[in-house]
């Protein structure tokens, strides 16, 4: 996957997730990023790890790991006494299980841990002539899983070695090997397009609602304001559904002083019929949206690092990251929820302008 560390889960880097957690541990002193990509780098040290620069000779793929973290390890002058290897690829590391992975180095006489998941599967491997062959058990006795010894598999998030030693075998099993038990939940490894879905799904699900700080907020109207239907009347005029709940989440935020705008691309007159029912602004037929926020950003004098954009289709991406609180809605198309800083509960048409509303309304 090009540019795999870069992409987002819950609207968040992968790399970012990663210093974050590290960040929030309680026994990491320092986050360093080794790479060889500028954007990563740019990215890396916006979320406040140190970057070390990694030389086009332990780059690509068929570098290894450890190697950077050498590389990396010879860029202080003094060697710390434990080193973390963490792969951003895991999306889900809990700042928690980082601290135990480094307290079975530090505390508890082991001299590499990492964090691995129980599994129960019956294994096979196919042999040279075609046949199947059992890896972890013997096919002729077949226990029930609930009575077979527990096996774990490497989460591939969290590796800890006591540095003395990493260095003088040169890979991160030397020693005393202990390991750190994490759910299945938080054990997915993004490898394929299909993992980075999975992931996506997974923090949709867990994400909590958090107040959004905002000093305005811009809506499409189509599949925010609507459920993206419409009613096609016999003379052939249009007439959409709209939710009073949303009607009265945009009041609220009217009454709280929160400008408010709806931009969109379509010509029908229902779009400013019900900005006008709504009292707020509104440019429809619209075609170039971004030039068409960024226009009204500056006439209002609004940093877009603190406006909100509530969108769901394709063309609201590039509105979505022009702001600094991109928000789709829960039926929102995925390449517009993965750039989502917010994904709201509510689809389109049901609530979510309303939801959005009160979020904003949460942090004032």
């Amino acid at each position: 996957m090009p540019a795999k560390n870069l992409a987002t889960v819950g609207g968040v880097p992968l790399v970012v997730r990663a210093v974050r957690a590290l960040v929030a541990a309680e026994r990491v002193d320092e986050v360093v990023v080794s790479t060889d990509s500028d954007d990563i780098a740019a990215v890396a040290a916006a979320a406040g790890a140190r970057v070390v620069r990694r030389p086009a000779a332990i780059s690509g793929d068929t570098a290894s790991s450890e190697s950077a973290v050498l590389h990396a390890l010879d860029q202080y002058p003094v060697d710390p006494e434990t080193v973390l290897l963490v792969q951003c690829t895991s999306p889900f590391i809990a700042p928690g299980t980082v601290d135990e992975v480094v307290a079975e180095v530090r505390d508890g006489g082991h001299d590499a841990a990492f964090t691995a998941v129980r599994v129960h599967e019956f294994l096979w491997r196919v042999t040279g002539d075609g046949t199947a062959d059992g890896v972890n058990h013997d096919p002729a006795h077949r226990p029930r899983r609930q009575d077979r010894e527990p096996e774990f598999r490497e989460s591939g998030a969290v590796y800890a070695m006591a540095v003395p030693g990493f260095r003088a075998a040169g890979h991160r099993f030397f020693g005393r090997v202990g390991l750190v038990e994490v759910p299945q939940s938080d054990a997915i490894e993004i490898d394929t397009p299909d993992d980075l879905a999975l992931a996506r799904r997974l923090a949709d699900g867990r994400a909590p609602a958090a107040a959004i700080d905002v000093d305005a907020l811009v809506t499409d109207f189509d599949g925010v304001h609507t459920d993206d239907r419409a009613i096609v009347l016999q003379d052939g005029t249009e007439a959409v559904v709209v939710s009073r709940s949303d009607g009265a989440g945009v009041a609220a935020l009217r009454a709280a002083g929160v400008p408010v705008m709806i931009l969109s691309v379509e010509l029908n007159p229902v779009v400013a019929a019900r900005a006008a029912k709504l009292g707020v602004e509104v440019a429809h037929g619209v075609s170039d949206k971004a030039a068409r926020l960024l226009a009204w950003l500056a006439e209002r004098g609004l940093d877009p690092a603190r406006v909100a954009y509530v969108g769901n289709d394709l063309r609201d991406i590039p509105c979505l990251e022009l702001v600094g609180w991109p928000v789709a809605v829960a039926d929102a198309r995925p390449e517009v929820r993965a750039v989502a800083r917010v994904v709201l509960t509510n689809a389109g048409g049901a609530g979510a302008v309303r939801e959005v509303a009160d979020l904003i309304l949460a942090a004032r």
